[in-house]
């Protein structure tokens, strides 16, 4: 990663999401007892690997192994070269219909899965299609599917101590419990606000990564132009844990803007060319 502009933000939203989770542990430690250590570790690590495991599974359901030989021979060859240059083990390929054309990432540095749709294999040029590669590899080398699993982990967490805080707080009853729900959901929202910032600074940093990779911008700029074109009228068949993976994933409203997981297609392409 090269934008420094983008370093300092990702480190200042960092430090915040750590921040909630000290104050998790902090909370769990006084209301339990239960050791520092041990809340520090359930917490950052237990319950991200177990939603780590669970998301992988859930978000490939369906896909297949894409075959070595025949018609997708070039894209094996094509992910190994980028893989070699990007100093990241070559991941396994998969094809999954998506009911749109595009493509996602999953897993860490040497167990990594790329998986694209057939659509976006009929629409996209190679270099077009090399652009797109490169950018899930960015992903896989930067880890940044455990990024954001940790902190949809933290955004949970904090959730369920402002649910029970509340709880505490006050008499057990319907009103209480209603009250306990709200503050909860207004509590994982607040979180989630800076998990998605994360997210969008982090599609910068692989779009900037894959065009270092193939020493240009423009044929991964010219697919994101063409995926968006392809994919308007059509209905994705992927839920939105699986679409927030994805090259493109397309938010039109304000509201929906705030919480996008992706930035605006337009300022990406912007910044590619």
């Amino acid at each position: 990663m090269t934008d420094w502009n983008l370093r300092v933000r990702m480190a200042i939203v960092g430090a915040i999401l750590f921040a909630f989770y000290l104050g998790v542990a902090a909370f769990v430690t006084a209301a339990t007892g239960a050791p520092l250590w041990l809340v520090f570790g359930v917490g950052i690590v237990v319950v991200p690997a177990l939603q780590y495991k669970l998301g992988k599974w859930m978000a490939l359901r369906g896909a297949e192994e894409m075959p070595e030989r025949g018609e997708y021979a070039e894209i094996h060859r094509t992910v190994e070269s980028l893989s070699r240059d990007m100093d990241v083990p070559k991941p396994k390929l998969m094809v999954m219909e998506m009911g749109v054309p595009n493509a996602f990432a999953v897993g860490r540095k040497g167990a990594g899965v790329v998986a694209v749709s057939p659509q976006l294999l009929h629409l996209l040029d190679r270099d077009e299609l090399e652009g797109v590669l490169a950018h899930e590899l960015a992903h896989i080398k930067n880890r940044d599917v455990i990024t954001m699993v940790v902190g949809q982990s933290i955004a949970m967490l904090v959730g369920y101590v402002a649910y029970f805080a509340v709880l505490m707080g006050g008499e057990r009853n319907i009103g209480s419990f209603l009250v306990a729900m709200v503050a909860s959901s207004i509590a994982n929202a607040l979180v989630m606000l800076f998990v998605l910032a994360i997210s969008r600074y982090r599609e910068y940093v692989a779009d900037a990564d894959a065009k270092e990779a193939i020493g240009t911008g423009d044929p991964l700029a010219r697919a994101l132009e063409k995926i968006s074109r392809g994919a308007e009228g059509k209905e994705s068949q992927l839920d939105d844990s699986v679409s927030a993976l994805c090259i493109l994933n397309t938010d039109r409203g304000l509201l929906q803007k705030l919480f996008s997981t992706h930035p605006p297609t337009e300022k990406r392409i912007e910044r590619l060319r």
